[in-house]
């Protein structure tokens, strides 16, 4: 078995195999195997889907007894108890503390699924079509998620116009002296702004496709204000910020704020198999039965995944407060590596354990990326221009092996930053 059956037989669309090109086969916590047998440390964490790393023994053990008691697998929307569980706990330890009234929503098991949702039911309860989104945004490769999403490469792949969108500048686009939330709400309310009335107001805390930009808390305050004014929903899009990747379980909890609608994906079924949620104000929950379906809506073995999490890391603050002092750690290191470049060539964004290392010369993150595979450590990059070095270990990383991984960066960078 080798890599070339890829080539021959897999479509022209795969992409991150094309940067970390072995042929993987085992993986444990933030440690991947290749069939050689090298180790490789996974900063990348399937893009935020393993937030509690690889084959996670708490989470796994009780979906493998899930499975030998003959518990269900697939059950359409059908009550299961798998299903009961999840609901219980995921109100118990997520939403009561946080006073957070939710109804609970199983899309299809993506998160552009769960945005398609969140954005069909915007327009249906408010009878509008437009959506404000922002610039550098991404919320999904399906067509509603997609005209949603900034990017002008994925954005082309679309095969038709994309429409029924509105892009405004997110924080901080415009540069730091311009307040564009105030410029968002001069032209979403102003007759002549040219927005049309919008059904929602989309955004990610932090952009992890668009760059690692984050929003202030402030700013987060004033679009909700603006949405409410508009009589707009606020939708945040969770999938990748969220399930404690920014160190709160919610993204937007330090914000204060309260969404109408929140989509989540990736972390949440604990261990890699795919589960999203859509939870909406149950004012706004207006579908009628299977207005929204799919063969594949809820998962059991997801459902056992997320609610073992759930007990496992979130019945209390510990889980909270390590990732805290992991994200710090991070940033710190990130920052004294970030200071050995010429002034203005490398920037930290981010925020929590969503960080990562932004170069003036984008070159400069591609090749650390690569130079970082070479070395057995396996870093994306992301932003328009790929001119970031990401960032996204996961959650449960052993500091030791974090800053293994940062040694390297850190060897790797001191060159680079000679040379520049």
């Amino acid at each position: 078995m080798t890599v070339e059956i890829f080539e021959k037989l897999e479509s022209n669309v795969r992409s991150y195999c094309r940067h970390f090109p072995n042929l993987f086969s085992k993986a444990a916590g933030a440690i991947l195997e290749d069939r050689s047998g090298k180790r490789y440390i996974d900063l990348l964490a399937g893009a935020g889907t393993l937030n509690y790393g690889h084959n996670n023994p708490t989470i796994l053990e009780p979906v493998i007894r899930y499975l030998q008691d003959g518990g269900i697998v697939h059950s359409l929307d059908l009550h299961t108890e798998a299903k009961a569980l999840f609901l219980e706990t995921f109100e118990r330890e997520i939403l009561a503390p946080r006073g957070l009234r939710y109804k609970m929503q199983f899309p299809g098991p993506t998160g552009t699924n769960a945005v398609e949702a969140a954005l069909k039911l915007a327009r249906k309860v408010t009878g509008r079509r437009n959506v404000v989104a922002f610039t550098n945004g991404y919320h999904g490769m399906s067509l509603g998620a997609l005209a949603a999403t900034a990017n002008p490469a994925k954005r082309a792949g679309a095969g038709v116009p994309l429409g029924n969108t509105t892009f405004l500048p997110y924080d901080g686009y415009l540069g730091p002296e311009i307040d564009t939330a105030e410029l968002v709400s001069q032209l979403s309310q102003c007759k002549g702004g040219g927005v049309d009335a919008p059904a929602a107001l989309i955004v990610e805390t932090v952009q992890g496709e668009g760059g690692l930009w984050h929003c202030s808390p402030q700013w987060l305050r004033k679009i909700s204000a603006l949405a409410k004014d508009l009589g707009a929903l606020l939708i945040v899009d969770d999938i990748q910020a969220g399930c404690g990747r920014t160190g709160s379980f919610f993204s937007f909890e330090e914000a204060g704020v309260v969404p109408d609608i929140v989509t989540l994906s990736k972390s949440l079924s604990g261990f890699g198999t795919p589960l999203a949620l859509v939870l909406l104000k149950e004012e706004f929950d207006r579908w009628a039965p299977g207005e929204h379906n799919g063969t594949f809506r809820g998962n059991n073995l997801g459902f056992v995944g997320a609610t073992a999490a759930l007990n496992a890391y979130w019945t209390n603050g510990a889980f909270k407060a390590d990732i805290g002092k992991k994200a710090s750690y991070l940033r710190s290191r990130l920052e004294n590596i970030a200071a050995g470049f010429p002034a203005g060539a490398a920037t930290i964004r981010g925020r929590g354990l969503f960080t990562g290392l932004a170069f003036a010369d984008a070159t400069i993150a591609q090749n650390l990326s690569q130079e970082l595979y070479r070395r057995g450590v396996i870093a994306e990059t992301c932003g328009p221009n790929d001119e970031v070095l990401k960032f996204l270990p996961p959650l449960t990383i052993e500091t030791e092996v974090l800053s293994a991984a940062l040694d390297e960066l850190e060897a790797i960078g001191a060159v680079s930053a000679a040379a520049a």
